[in-house]
């Protein structure tokens, strides 16, 4: 992918697929459908809730976010009033959970965030959070579906909260042969070039953290 590509900027890279009203790499949507099929024959109608989202998309995530408009949650998924914090730690807690706008792994059209569509009355009471996809809910099922058999189908989950800055996702896969080739080539300068004229709420303190940041919730991902 062009740095433009892996930043979000342009979707060049990315196909739409209308049946889900999303964007997906062209080399992903194969994959994906054959690993949706093989979860339907077990019962599982599984959908992306979220899939490519561009760098103003993310953006105006980021700066909702940090100026409080957007609710954030803290490393243990409660809510915060990040207008209490300083610049430095509303950077982190927006971390925890959303990614810096041109370091978003959905950019490259390679992650999903999936649900199951029949266990909920349409999408509106989906929020994508923990519970969801543990022991006793909606998503319990589909989350165990996944864990067996996602990598046969080259995907996988680079949010356990292991390695990784960014807090436990049950939800986001990846597909690996695309997505591991994309968080090499994803370096600090392309990603400080990619926010040099955007409007980013705590740029300055981002800018100054940028290594730090790129090497924690960047670079640092569960693997299979």
């Amino acid at each position: 992918m062009t740095p433009a590509e892996l930043t979000g900027r342009v979707r060049s890279h990315v196909v739409d697929v209308a049946e889900f009203d999303c964007g997906l790499h062209r080399a992903v949507v194969g994959p994906f459908s054959a690993m949706r099929h093989a979860a339907l024959a077990a019962g599982i109608d599984l959908v992306p809730a979220s899939a490519f989202r561009d760098f103003e998309r993310q953006l105006a995530i980021w700066n909702g976010k940090y100026t409080g408009r957007r609710p954030t949650a803290g490393a243990d998924g409660t809510p915060v009033d990040i207008t209490r914090l300083a610049p430095a730690e509303r950077v982190e807690a927006i971390l925890c959970w959303s990614a810096l706008p041109g370091a978003s792994r959905h950019h490259w059209g390679t992650d999903l965030d999936l649900y199951d569509r029949g266990a909920v009355a349409g999408d509106v009471g989906v929020r994508l959070e923990p519970a969801e996809y543990a022991a006793g809910g909606p998503f319990e099922r589909a989350s165990t579906w996944l864990e067996r058999y996602a990598a046969r189908f080259g995907f996988f989950r680079p949010y356990r909260g292991r390695r990784s800055g960014v807090q436990a996702e049950p939800w986001h896969y990846s597909f690996a042969p695309v997505a591991d080739r994309a968080v090499r080539t994803l370096d600090v300068q392309t990603l400080r070039d990619a926010l040099a004229s955007a409007p980013l709420e705590g740029k300055d303190v981002v800018l100054d953290a940028i290594h730090r940041i790129h090497a924690r919730y960047v670079a640092s991902i569960d693997t299979f």
